[in-house]
């Protein structure tokens, strides 16, 4: 999540655990800062962008090594203020529960979370709440800011503070309920369609809950595709829309061979260049479990994560290889920027979310009718060798 979520997230439990002993404002700038501290990882020097975007939410976010540096804070804390000198037990308690919950929370978006590091070292990701979500946000931030208003506690604050965490641990719920749900229409509307993916995902538009994109992985080689479905929770199936899209994994020439080396995660002969594009293209294949597109853009290869971001406008793409006389030639890996919306992208979301079905203009042209045979619009050319 965003840092200022978690960060209200760290002051509300801070100050639950802690108010009525160190008063509400000191807990809750103690739970807020603590809150922060497992992001403090985007500071360590990672080797190059794939291994920020990859390893990023690492060791700081596991709940063995928050065990572990718990005792480190709590006494830090037990020691820094009087009327915590006889709290020990609760003071690692609000500790621990800190770092937990900044780690939970970020299990529930789609970029996933390193939770059971270094024992299960795969990232936990369920993609059922996105990034930034104002309505799970909000009120956090109001008891936060109550609180940095109250030097003793009051029932009032309590009651407030107690309404605010439930309602923001029920929506989380209710996101992961809601994912279920349109997964599921998801499936059944594809296979009444005669299209039986091999990865399926659901997760939030942009900040809500109620309009989700679901994303259909299907095919390999020629026949490599993506269908984004854009399902309102609310409305009927005649509200889904469907764009179907291709992958870039067609073809056996210019792509085959670091596509090859994706599937077996083996590097090319050829320098550390060489290398450094094999690798990429394995670690982000693997990280995004699958929900990748290759695709070619000014005489270079991209790899884009399809979880983030919205077609053609993806968070995370990086440049793997390059085109030259010779053929294709990988490079170290780079990350390329890209818009985070597409024009029309607002008035597309408003009339979804109220009920209106619109066709999004970034993707118009893949617009598919799943009530008949599904194509894919036509890709690049695929030069031969590599």
């Amino acid at each position: 999540m965003d840092s200022v979520t978690q960060f209200a997230l760290g002051a509300t439990i801070g100050a639950a655990v802690l108010g009525k002993r160190m008063g509400p404002w000191k807990a809750a700038v103690t739970g807020g800062l603590l809150g922060t501290l497992p992001d403090m990882d985007v500071l360590y020097p990672f080797d190059d962008p794939i291994d920020s975007f990859t390893l990023h939410r690492g060791p700081s976010h596991s709940f063995f090594i928050q065990a572990l540096v718990t005792p480190l804070f709590g006494e830090a804390l037990v020691r820094l203020f009087e009327t915590l000198k006889n709290q020990r037990l609760r003071t690692y308690l609000a500790v621990y529960l800190i770092f937990v919950t900044h780690a939970l929370i970020d299990a529930l978006t789609v970029y996933g979370t390193r939770v059971f590091w270094p024992i299960l070292p795969d990232p936990v990701g369920t993609g059922s709440i996105f990034i930034i979500d104002p309505l799970y946000t909000l009120p956090l931030l109001i008891v936060m800011v109550w609180a940095f208003c109250l030097r003793s506690w009051s029932s009032g604050f309590g009651r407030a503070l107690t309404g605010a965490l439930i309602f923001s641990t029920a929506y989380l719920g209710w996101g992961l309920a809601a994912q279920q749900v349109v997964q599921a229409r998801a499936a059944t509307l594809l296979s009444q369609a005669g299209i039986y993916p091999e990865r399926l995902l659901g997760s939030p538009t942009p900040f809500n809950t109620l309009l989700w994109k679901v994303i259909a992985v299907d095919g390999q080689g020629n026949e490599g595709r993506y269908i984004n479905l854009y399902i309102p929770l609310l409305g009927g199936q005649d509200s889904i829309t469907a764009y179907v899209h291709p992958r870039g994994t067609e073809g056996l020439g210019r792509l085959g061979c670091l596509e090859a080396l994706a599937g077996s995660g083996e590097a090319s002969e050829g320098g550390e260049a060489s290398q450094g594009g094999a690798v990429a293209l394995a670690k982000l294949a693997e990280f995004s479990d699958g929900f990748y597109r290759i695709e070619e853009s000014g005489g270079e290869i991209h790899v884009a994560d399809l979880r983030m971001g919205m077609t053609p406008n993806y968070v995370f793409r990086f440049a793997i290889a390059r085109e030259t006389p010779a053929g294709l030639a990988p490079t170290a890996p780079e990350r390329r920027p890209s818009e985070r919306s597409a024009e029309g992208d607002l008035d597309w979301l408003q009339a979804n979310l109220t009920g209106t079905p619109m066709v999004r203009t970034a993707e118009a042209a893949a617009l598919a009718d799943l009530s008949g045979p599904v194509m894919v619009a036509e890709a690049e050319s695929v030069a031969a060798g590599c």
